[in-house]
């Protein structure tokens, strides 16, 4: 019997050590999805570099409170897939809600970014960020305009000078 009790304790640090260690970790409920349906979204999971597990929602209660993370408790109810990202703070929400919009069945629960409960809108308005290549690209374009802008006055300028010398001579 002890073995099994110490079993689940090692169980809950390691979801603890997830739930501390994951930038963005998501609590989605899968019921109604088939097998080809979870086995697509682990493979685009995967690919985002996101680990989807799941997980008992009683070894999980016991891990939020071991990490202070109590308010996710109401959301470990019926049947909980959990989505750890320890290096991309918007892949996992982006994947889970475009698959979610394509698969009604997936529903997002709610989450944790960076030691901060957030909830389902919130999940949703990550999600709807640019990618990190195009917020990226804004950014340079951003800073890009100015000396645009400068290089265009210095033409229009030299083009002007350039004309009022042709029509003198």
């Amino acid at each position: 019997m002890s073995t099994a009790i110490e079993k689940k304790k090692q169980v809950v640090a390691e979801i603890a050590d997830k739930l501390t260690q994951s930038k963005a970790t998501i609590l989605t409920d899968y019921r109604g999805l088939s097998v080809s349906q979870m086995t697509e979204l682990r493979k685009q999971l995967r690919e985002a570099g996101v680990e989807y597990q799941v997980l008992k929602n009683t070894m999980t209660r016991r891990a939020t409170a071991q990490t202070n993370l109590t308010e996710l408790d109401d959301k470990l109810v019926g049947p909980t897939a959990i989505a750890f990202s320890n290096d991309d703070v918007v892949a996992p929400a982006k994947v889970l809600h475009k698959f979610s919009k394509e698969n009604k069945e997936l529903e997002i629960k709610g989450g944790v970014v960076e030691g901060r409960v957030v909830s389902l809108d919130q999940i949703k308005e990550l999600a709807e960020l640019p990618s990190r290549e195009g917020l990226l690209s804004m950014l340079l374009s951003v800073l890009q305009a100015p000396m645009r802008n400068f290089a265009l006055a210095v033409k229009a300028v030299a083009d002007k000078d350039g004309e009022g010398e042709s029509a003198e001579a």
